[in-house]
């Protein structure tokens, strides 16, 4: 059985700003995940905005923010990265 949380793994900006490269929350929507995840990192309500995201290795686009994330998936939350 999974746990009732998904684990989001974070880059650059986002990690910068929560300050861990992981952050663990209860599943939900992608909205209520980042919701959770700003909840336990007030920062990244800077950064969230301007990110990409990864469900389980799919592509999110910002407006699927009802996509459900199932218990145990991963969701990697991918800044804007610059340079070459």
């Amino acid at each position: 059985m999974s746990s009732p949380h998904v684990e989001a793994h974070l880059f650059a900006a986002a990690r910068a700003a929560a300050g861990t490269p992981v952050l663990t929350v209860p599943s939900g929507t992608l909205a209520e995940v980042l919701n959770s995840l700003i909840a336990l990192a007030p920062d990244l309500a800077e950064v969230l905005p301007r990110c990409s995201y990864l469900v389980d290795g799919l592509s999110v686009r910002a407006a699927e923010m009802h996509t459900p994330v199932a218990a145990g998936s991963r969701i990697d939350v991918l800044p804007p990265f610059a340079g070459g």
